[in-house]
């Protein structure tokens, strides 16, 4: 192994070239060379070049081999770790990338990966995950950032540290290219270089934000970090201007009139795009239950900027001070709406129901309608208790249609019991802000009679039009849901084993009743939350398919998103489907246009949900971060749910979770067991486990990286005494 790198390489190349020779692993190939244990570094070093160059690879077991290995093409997701996976469209798993194996890919870029191990052998009864090493960058993911600026005292450059933290590089400014940014403001850079080894990317500000205390620029921040449009285009503001603000009767010719029939809206107190209505009557045993959903598509035209504009937002974001819609508000909160005492154009589906629940007809029309009450979920929850006199008052006329509401709602519910359905009833985080957007509240959103009652409604007409348009055999565009890995399932029945619960897992996919009998025996005790978490962890993400498959969650053969075109795109789209096909324009040549465009409608509205999904977290996780910066220093009761090697992680009563890491627990030296899902100290025998009560400290609350620090109080330790954090003066506004 003597001479330049480059001679190092030939004599290897050359070596792995010889005809006698066997694929080998590096080890082997280290003794077989007498390659000292010292040199063993340089000698991966000359592999991985040569790998890189495709001129080897290597094998599933390890082994290097003569020749370009077989590669992917794929999306690469960086962890804030250090490793990442590659995303590969028509794979089912993502192909995990080392640290050492990145080949220089940053977060969302487009790669090439060799596979090092395909995952296709098994250790202790478990398929190993695919892994594999990313030998080109074919396109970069990533050409702009938002972050903190940071300017080089005494010198004319600085560095822009990235709010993403798959992100892991912070960014070169060099004199000139701060477009007038100071110390602490949060900016947009563009990059104009990747950089490389011992050499940071670099780039140029082009947008300051705000500074970093400035109020609202914390989460304008992640609007710009996750790529959202903020503001509608001119040309889309100005078609929304001309649609009209109220129907006329042109709007009503050939709609079935329904204005005559009682109807209510039920949403959140601050909701002002209300797209969905309900009716119902009762017939003998027989109700007759209206879905009536905002006709959304009657005044956004397939093809015309409003069209495209949503189609590129794909969802309505909800965050935690302000709502970027995918519609402009004129159409949002105006003609769209289903504001009370208001003509307005709805798509019904209007469906007959047994006193089993099975829907046995069904009518799906464009209708006109006229809301009689605006009702909220906490004031419905409270008449049908029996709580608000006044209310019950006051809504005299509709509180015997509410009570049939309830009654019907808890008839469907158990007929998605008795088939299978799961549900997951975690709390969402409700977050109280300020004027100055501060979080002065964070308690768990719990759901009531009401939330239920609607979303039993709409999981019905959602479930009905879907079934309808499977079977008309046209193209449409459907929810849907696959059935989780059979590795993890048996991960999870070997957890659950442990405290004393079991689930029948067969030689094919599980079926949704056996998570389901699941969660009906833990309800109630010590381990449903913890439970409930690793059952969801375990399942897939729902999409958007061309194709029918069904939604495992829900148990549902035929599911499809109809309910809400206000706020999402796919909603929109079928309507437009239903639409022509009630109109008798559903022909040979828009069967042919529908079929063509709605693969990628699918594509864009899965991405964008998941953009959407991703920013409402982060918002969620700074908030969070912001107000335990007002409680340094603090105790708390939680309960450990999550363990990683790099520390556990805990969750508050009020759904806060904080990081235990590794190195503040310096009583021990923690072993972290992935399959036990514990952390186990090597001297002291100390065990923490999954769903295990705890007692933490605040020690700390990083706003730019959204993250909180607990530590562990043991027993007899003082309670009071704030702890100062370098970090507390980042959230503070």
């Amino acid at each position: 192994m003597d001479g330049t790198f480059e001679k190092r390489k030939k004599i290897i190349y050359e070596f792995i070239c010889d005809d006698f020779y066997i694929p080998m692993k590096q080890k082997e190939m280290a003794a077989l060379l007498q390659v000292s244990k010292e040199q063993r570094g340089e000698l991966k070093e000359v592999l991985d070049s040569l790998v890189d160059e495709g001129k080897i690879y290597v094998s599933k077991k390890g082994k290097y081999c003569k020749g370009e290995a077989q590669t992917l093409t794929g999306v690469y997701q960086a962890h804030p770790r250090g490793f990442g996976f590659v995303t590969v469209e028509g794979r089912e798993e993502d192909i995990f990338i080392g640290e050492d194996d990145t080949g220089g890919a940053f977060h969302g870029d487009t790669v090439e990966v060799a596979l090092t191990r395909d995952g296709s052998h098994r250790r202790d009864g478990h398929r190993q995950r695919q892994e594999g090493r990313v030998v080109k960058i074919l396109s970069r993911g990533m050409t702009t950032l938002v972050g903190l600026y940071e300017k080089t005292k005494k010198k004319n450059y600085g560095f822009v540290i990235p709010d993403n933290r798959r992100f892991l590089e912070d960014v070169f400014i060099p004199e000139g290219r701060d477009g007038g940014a100071v110390d602490g403001h949060k900016v947009v850079v563009e990059l104009t270089s990747y950089g490389g080894p011992g050499r940071k990317p670099e780039g140029k500000i082009t947008e300051i934000l705000g500074h970093v205390n400035d109020p609202g620029v914390d989460i304008m921040s992640i609007v710009r970090g996750s790529d959202l449009p903020c503001e509608f285009p001119e040309k889309v503001l100005n078609q929304a201007g001309r649609v009209p603000d109220h129907i006329s009767e042109a709007d009503m010719a050939g709609r079935k009139d329904i204005r005559d029939w009682q109807m209510v809206t039920i949403d959140g107190e601050d909701a002002k795009d209300l797209d969905d209505a309900v009716s119902l009557t009762k017939e003998g045993d027989r109700y007759v239950l209206g879905v009536h959903i905002a006709d959304v598509a009657n005044y956004v035209q397939e093809g015309s900027a409003l069209d495209r504009e949503a189609l590129k937002r794909g969802t309505s974001v909800y965050l935690a001070d302000r709502v970027i819609p995918m519609l402009p508000h004129r159409l949002s909160n105006g003609i769209c709406s289903l504001n009370a005492g208001e003509d307005r154009l709805a798509l019904s589906c209007i469906m007959t129901i047994d006193e089993n629940g099975d829907v046995t007809d069904h009518e799906i029309a464009e209708t006109v309608i006229r809301v009689d009450q605006r009702m909220s979920y906490t004031g419905v929850s409270r008449i049908l208790k029996g709580e608000d006199p006044e209310a019950i008052e006051k809504y005299q006329d509709v509180v015997p249609m509410l009570a049939q509401m309830a009654e019907l709602s808890g008839i469907l519910r158990d007929r998605r019991h008795r088939r299978g359905s799961i549900d997951f009833d975690f709390p969402e985080a409700k977050l109280i802000l300020d004027e100055k957007g501060r979080p002065v509240e964070i308690r768990p959103y719990e759901r009531n009679a009401a939330t239920r009652l609607i979303e039993d409604f709409m999981l019905l007409a959602n479930e009905t039009v879907a079934e309808e348009y499977f079977w008309r055999e046209v193209p449409f565009l459907y929810r849907t849901h696959e059935a989780p890995d059979e590795d993890k399932m048996k991960t999870l029945a070997a957890f659950i084993n442990n405290f004393g619960y079991t689930m029948h897992i067969g030689s094919q996919k599980v079926p949704p009743m056996e998570i389901q009998k699941l969660m009906g025996k833990i309800e109630g005790t010590p381990q449903e939350a913890l439970i409930s978490r690793l059952a969801l962890r375990s399942m897939k993400q729902a999409k958007y398919t061309p194709e029918n498959t069904g939604h495992f969650g829900l148990a549902a053969k035929y599911y499809a998103h109809f309910t809400s075109p206000i706020r999402r795109y796919p909603d929109l789209q079928i309507h437009r489907i239903i639409k022509d096909d009630l109109r008798g324009r559903l022909n040979g040549k828009k069967m042919e246009h529908y079929e063509k465009i709605l693969p990628e409608v699918a594509k864009q509205t899965s991405q964008t949900e998941r953009r959407a999904e991703e920013a409402e977290r982060e918002t969620v996780k700074l908030k969070k971060a912001e107000y335990m910066s007002q409680h340094i220093g603090q105790v708390f009761d939680g309960v450990v749910s999550s363990i990683t090697k790099w520390g556990m992680y805990v969750e508050l009563p009020n759904t806060v979770e904080g990081l235990v890491h590794v190195t503040a627990m310096s009583d021990d030296h923690y072993e972290y067991y992935e399959d036990r899902y514990e952390m186990v100290g090597s001297h002291t025998g100390r065990v923490y486990k999954l769903g295990q009560e705890i007692r933490v400290k605040v020690t700390g609350a990083d706003c730019l990286q959204r993250t909180i620090d607990f530590e562990i109080v043991k027993e007899g330790e003082p309670e009071d005494g704030e702890k100062e954090d370098r970090r507390e003066d980042d959230c503070q506004q």
